[in-house]
C-alpha cells in the first residue's frame, strides 16, 4: 500500500505527515489541497494513529465527499462507507438518526427542503391568521434560519423593536409545529445536534474520545455555528486539521465568517500553520495579477502563489463601447480559439450577474455557437422571466391558456386549484379559453381579470419596453421577488427583461415572416426561439457560462471576466456594506485563479442595466493589476457620445420618462444634461475627482447630474453650485 509521499512537493508532504495537535492549512488556489487532506487521512491510518472510524472529516458538498471517499478506498484498499466523511448537514443526520431519542426527535423524522419549509412557514401563518403583507412567509423563513445558522433559539431572537418580537413569536411557534410534526430543516440538523452534544455530557465525551482526528474542507466558508460544532467534537487531546483559504471566502451572504480562520489562531494556541502556494494549474502571470490584486485586501492571513510553469502569455485587456460591443468581440475571440483546437468546453465567461448572461446568450445564438449554462438556467427560462413573458402574452393574446394557468395566482391572490378546475370545466363546456370562461363566470378570478384588461388598456399606446415595464411592475412581480430572502438576482432579470426589449430590434422576425408583426408579439416570438434551442444537451462541447461564483472550485484553459466596471464588479451594494469591497475583490480573485493558460478582461463603457444605460468607469480592480502584465487588445477609447435614450428608474418599474413639474416639465432622466454638461461626458471635481456624468434632470437653477466618481461612488450635484469642470 503506497501513498505515492515522494509525489508531493515540500509544503504538502509537511501538511500530510505534521504531527499530532491542531493545524491550519493555508490552501492557495490550484495547490492540490484535496490531494493533501485525503492523503492526511490516508497517511494517520496507515500509521496506525487512528482507526478508519476514528476519522471525522467534513466537507461542503457530496460530490467532494464522495470523491474523498473514492480515493481513500483506492488508497488504503477499504470500504470507505465506515468513515465519517461528509457534509455539515449530513455528519448531523447521522448523530440525530443514532440519537434521536436523546435529540427529542422521532425514529423518522423527515427532513425539510427550502420549498417544504416555505410551505410549513405559510401554513403556521394561515393557522395564526397572521397579516402577509406585514409578515411576509418568506421574510419569515428567512429570519428563522439567519438566527438557526447563527446558533440562536426563538428565545435568544426578538429585538427591541415589535417587528422583531413578532419574528421570535412566529419563530417560536415554528419551532412547536415542527416538533409535533416530527419534521426538521436543514439548519435544524445542526443545531439540534450541537444542542445535543452540548447538554448531553457522556454522549459528547464518547465521540470525542472516538474522532480523535477531525478535518475540515473549505475552512474559509464555515458559519460560526459550523466552527462552533466542530469545537465541541475536537475536545481535549484531539487533533483539529482545518484547510481553508481566506482570500477565497465569497459566501458572505450565506453567512460564511471569513473570520473564523484568524480565529482558529487564537482559539488553538500553538497551531501549526503551512501554507500551500505553489499552483498546478496556472500560467506565472495569471498568478502574479492575482497576487497583486488580493494584496490591496487589508485582512488577509497572507500567502503568494506561484508556479514551475513559466510565465505564459499576458493578460488580455478589451474596452468595449457597449455590452453588445464587448458580446460580440468575445464571440469573435472564443471562435479564433476553437479554430486554433481549443475546445469550447475549455472555455468559460464568467460574470457578475446572471442578468448579464442576456447579451452574450443572445450573441452566441446569433453566431450558432453552442452554450451552456453552468449551475443555472438560460435567461428565458428562468422562473421570474416566463413568468413577466406569460402576462405579456395575455396582453397580446388573453385566450393563452398556457399563460393564464402560469400567472393566474402568481403572485399569490388566493385562486386556488378547485377555482382553477371549475374555470376549466366552464371553459371545456363552453368551447373558449379560460380568460373567456373567468370574464363570463369571474368569482374569485375577479382582481386578475381586472389586472389583464388594465394592462391591456394601458398598453395600447405604450413603446415596446413600457409596456414591459408596466407587466413587471403591475403584475406584483418585483414586489414579490424583492420580499425573497436572495431575490435581488430575480429582480435583476426582470430589470434586464426591459433592457431586452429597449434593445430588441422586430426586423428580423418580420422579414422571416413575410408580414408586418407587432413588436409586443415579434418580442415573445424572439423569446420563445432564444429560449427552445441552442444550449448544448449532454456531452456535447459547448462554451461554460457562469457566473463568478459558481466557478468556484473548477479551471479551464482560456478564461473570459467580463462587466469590470465600477458598480458593476464592484458590485455597487458593496460599496455601502463594511467589507465588502474586500469579498469582492476575494471573488475577482477567484475569477482570475480559474484560468490555466489565457485570461481576458473586458468592460464596457455603457451597459443596458438594471433598466437604464450606465455610463461606466473601469473597475477598480483593473487598476490594482499590474499594467506590466496587461496587454490593451483595444487603444483607451474616449467617452462615446450617447444617443438619447428611454431611461428607467433602477428597480422601481415605475413608467417613463415622466414629464417631471419640479423642473418645468422636463424629462426626469433624458439623455441630454443641462448647462453646457452632456451625459457621458468626463468631468472633475475639487473633492471627488475624475467622474462621468451618467444621467441629469432640470434646468436652469435647479438643474443636476448624476455623476459616478468610481471609487467615491454615485452622486447626485446642483449644477450652479458643484463647480464641476469638463475633463
Amino acid at each position: 500500500m503506497s501513498l505515492h509521499l515522494e509525489q508531493l512537493n515540500p509544503e504538502q508532504h509537511a501538511a500530510v505527515t505534521i504531527a499530532a495537535g491542531h493545524a491550519l492549512i493555508l490552501a492557495g488556489a490550484g495547490s492540490g489541497k484535496t490531494r493533501v487532506l485525503t492523503t492526511r487521512i490516508a497517511w494517520l491510518i496507515q500509521q496506525g494513529a487512528v482507526s478508519p472510524a476514528g476519522v471525522l472529516a467534513v466537507t461542503f458538498t457530496n460530490k467532494a465527499a464522495r470523491e474523498m471517499q473514492t480515493r481513500l478506498g483506492a488508497m488504503l484498499a477499504l470500504n470507505p462507507r465506515g468513515l465519517w466523511i461528509g457534509t455539515f448537514h449530513g455528519l448531523a443526520n447521522r448523530l440525530l438518526r443514532a440519537h434521536h431519542r436523546e435529540a427529542g426527535l422521532p425514529r423518522e423524522f423527515q427532513i425539510l427542503d427550502s420549498q417544504d419549509q416555505l410551505a410549513v412557514v405559510k401554513r403556521l401563518l394561515r393557522s395564526m391568521n397572521v397579516d402577509e403583507d406585514r409578515f411576509p412567509p418568506r421574510d419569515v423563513q428567512y429570519f428563522i434560519m439567519r438566527h438557526k445558522e447563527e446558533g440562536r433559539r426563538a428565545a435568544e431572537a426578538g429585538g427591541a423593536d415589535e417587528a422583531s418580537r413578532r419574528h421570535a413569536e412566529l419563530y417560536a411557534a415554528y419551532d412547536e409545529q415542527c416538533q409535533r410534526e416530527g419534521v426538521v430543516d436543514f439548519a435544524e440538523l445542526l443545531l439540534r445536534s450541537y444542542e445535543l452534544l452540548s447538554r448531553n455530557e457522556l454522549l459528547r465525551e464518547h465521540y470525542r474520545a472516538r474522532f480523535r482526528h477531525v478535518l475540515v474542507d473549505e475552512f474559509q466558508d464555515t458559519n460560526r455555528l459550523q466552527y462552533r460544532w466542530l469545537k465541541l467534537l475536537a475536545g481535549p487531546g484531539a487533533s483539529l486539521f482545518a484547510v481553508g483559504d481566506d482570500d477565497q471566502s465569497i459566501y458572505a451572504f450565506r453567512g460564511a465568517n471569513v473570520g473564523n480562520m484568524a480565529e482558529f489562531e487564537r482559539d488553538y494556541a500553538g497551531t501549526q500553520v503551512i501554507r500551500l502556494e505553489q499552483n498546478y494549474r496556472s500560467h506565472g502571470n495569471i498568478l502574479d495579477a492575482a497576487n497583486a490584486l488580493i494584496a490591496h485586501n487589508a485582512k488577509r492571513l497572507g500567502k503568494n502563489l506561484w508556479t514551475a510553469a513559466g510565465a505564459g502569455e499576458s493578460l488580455r485587456v478589451f474596452e468595449a463601447q457597449s455590452d453588445a460591443d464587448e458580446a460580440r468581440w468575445m464571440v469573435e475571440e472564443i471562435q479564433s480559439l476553437a479554430r486554433e483546437g481549443l475546445r469550447l468546453q475549455e472555455i468559460a465567461v464568467l460574470y457578475r450577474s446572471n442578468a448579464q448572461s442576456r447579451v452574450l446568450e443572445h450573441a452566441l445564438f446569433t453566431a450558432g455557437l453552442a452554450y451552456r449554462v453552468y449551475g443555472g438556467l438560460r435567461f428565458f427560462e428562468r422562473a421570474e422571466v416566463k413568468h413577466a413573458l406569460a402576462y405579456l402574452r395575455l396582453i397580446a393574446a388573453p385566450a393563452d391558456d398556457n399563460a393564464f394557468l402560469r400567472v393566474v395566482n402568481f403572485p399569490t391572490r388566493g385562486i386556488g386549484a378547485r377555482s382553477v378546475e371549475a374555470l376549466q370545466d366552464a371553459a371545456k363546456a363552453a368551447g373558449t379559453s379560460l380568460y373567456e370562461a373567468a370574464l363570463a363566470q369571474p368569482g374569485k378570478a375577479a382582481p386578475f381579470i381586472a389586472l389583464i384588461e388594465s394592462l391591456r388598456e394601458e398598453a395600447k399606446d405604450l413603446t415596446l419596453a413600457e409596456k414591459v415595464e408596466l407587466a413587471v411592475a403591475r403584475s406584483g412581480l418585483a414586489e414579490h421577488y424583492k420580499r425573497e430572502r436572495e431575490g435581488a438576482e430575480r429582480v435583476e432579470n426582470l430589470s434586464e427583461l426591459v433592457n431586452a426589449a429597449a434593445a430588441f430590434d422586430g426586423e428580423e422576425i418580420e422579414r422571416e415572416s413575410g408580414e408586418e408583426v407587432d413588436p409586443l408579439t415579434a418580442f415573445l416570438t424572439h423569446a420563445a426561439l432564444e429560449a427552445g434551442e441552442h444550449q448544448a444537451g449532454e456531452g456535447q462541447d459547448a462554451l461554460q457560462l457562469m457566473t463568478m461564483h459558481s466557478a468556484k472550485g473548477l479551471e479551464f484553459h482560456a478564461v473570459f471576466v467580463s462587466g469590470l466596471e465600477e458598480g458593476l464588479f464592484p458590485h455597487e451594494q458593496s460599496l455601502v456594506e463594511k467589507e465588502g469591497v474586500e469579498e469582492e475583490r476575494r471573488l475577482m480573485y477567484v475569477a482570475l485563479t480559474r484560468a490555466r493558460r489565457r485570461l481576458y478582461l473586458s468592460f464596457a463603457q455603457t451597459r443596458l442595466l438594471h433598466g437604464q444605460t450606465r455610463y461606466n468607469l473601469p473597475s477598480r480592480f483593473v487598476d490594482e493589476l499590474p499594467q506590466g502584465l496587461l496587454k490593451w487588445l483595444t487603444p483607451r477609447v474616449k467617452a462615446v457620445q450617447p444617443k438619447p435614450a428611454h431611461h428607467f428608474t433602477a428597480g422601481s418599474f415605475a413608467r417613463a420618462p415622466k414629464r417631471d413639474p419640479r423642473f418645468g416639465g422636463a424629462p426626469a432622466g433624458t439623455g441630454g444634461a443641462p448647462s453646457g454638461f452632456r451625459v457621458g461626458q468626463n468631468v472633475t471635481h475639487a473633492k471627488f475627482g475624475a467622474g462621468v456624468i451618467v444621467d441629469s434632470e432640470g434646468q436652469g437653477q435647479d438643474a443636476r447630474v448624476q455623476v459616478n466618481f468610481g471609487r467615491q461612488g454615485v452622486k447626485w450635484l446642483a449644477v450652479a453650485v458643484a463647480k464641476l469642470q469638463a475633463a
